[in-house]
């Protein structure tokens, strides 16, 4: 069900959302956390989807805030807030407030989202497309938990991602991390098995839009303390992550993704294999990180040491220093 509000306020989203309750009971209590959705006007349905479907596992008010406060002209619009409340089959296991905010009103987003706030229950703020420079002192930002942001949704996904580097704040959390996981599980599940000899020297490479490869070469690095190089590739197959080699006494073993969704696993002595390695979706990534709300350390110590450290070994190695 989806009820339209036209030119309204928060106080009366909020009453029709208790009348919505009443009259048919079609928004659940047990809701869990708060997610603020900021959007770009027109784009929204897709991060509405993925909170859908998150929100199976995680009961939640979805409130996804989009805002124009200029025209095509580049005129301010007329102030206004439109509103939709969605609940039931047209919301998943959350209810969602979709609020668009014209001119003026479009001025303060805490003021929009905070009389829609569940009482005592945490808050992720998630920026499904531009992110604003530090996440944590942005108005949504302050008052969240936990804050979500996607580095490959940026129009120059790298420099997006060595700008975390300087904005990350505890509570700060950037899919280009998340996309990793299955990576990372796969390759501690590797060297957690004999021979346990050490890694000498890592490669990895990845398609040039993909800043996950990237932050894979900065965990490796700080976890195996040992050389790390990572490169870009091109055409047609090239998407996401592609290729990790780990070098060891005995030989290398790489881990290869060369068809979309399979990656094959080679180690020295032993049979080949083919792994199902897919690119994660935005409702995994999502629903990835609302299973916690404290700060995610690993990613801290990664975007703010790993990343770093990485960048001046790999213009060391440019440049030919020692």
């Amino acid at each position: 069900m989806i009820v339209d509000l036209p030119d309204t306020t928060t106080s009366k989203i909020s009453k029709a959302l208790v009348r919505i309750r009443e009259e048919g009971g079609a928004v659940a209590l047990g809701r869990v956390l708060t997610l603020i959705i900021a959007a770009t006007m027109g784009h929204e349905e897709e991060a509405i989807e993925a909170a859908n479907d998150a929100s199976r596992e995680h009961p939640m008010r979805v409130i996804v805030l989009s805002t124009q406060a200029l025209d095509a002209a580049g005129l301010a619009t007329t102030p206004r807030i439109d509103a939709e409340i969605r609940v039931g089959g047209d919301a998943g296991a959350s209810e969602v407030i979709v609020l668009r905010a014209y001119g003026e009103a479009a001025s303060d987003p805490e003021s929009l989202v905070t009389g829609l706030l569940l009482p005592d229950a945490p808050v992720v703020a998630w920026w499904p497309d531009v992110a604003p420079p530090v996440p944590a002192e942005s108005p949504l930002g302050r008052i969240a938990y936990r804050r979500i942001t996607d580095a490959s949704a940026q129009p120059d996904p790298q420099a997006a991602l060595h700008h975390l580097c300087t904005s990350y704040r505890p509570g700060d959390t950037d899919f280009a991390w998340t996309r990793l996981t299955l990576w990372r599980a796969q390759l501690a599940a590797v060297l957690d098995q004999p021979p346990y000899l050490p890694v000498t020297a890592v490669e990895v490479s990845g398609a040039a839009d993909s800043p996950s490869t990237a932050l894979l070469a900065a965990w490796l690095q700080l976890q195996l303390q040992v050389p790390v190089s990572y490169e870009f590739t091109t055409g047609p197959m090239s998407s996401g992550i592609r290729a990790v080699h780990l070098t060891r006494a005995a030989g290398v073993i790489s881990l290869e993704r060369e068809v979309p969704g399979i990656a094959r696993l080679t180690q020295p002595g032993q049979p080949v294999q083919d792994l199902t390695l897919k690119r994660r979706s935005l409702r995994d990534c999502l629903s990835d990180e609302l299973r916690r709300l404290d700060p995610d350390e690993l990613y801290g110590e990664v975007i703010t040491r790993g990343l770093p450290h990485l960048d001046d070994v790999v213009a060391d190695q440019t440049e030919g220093r020692p």
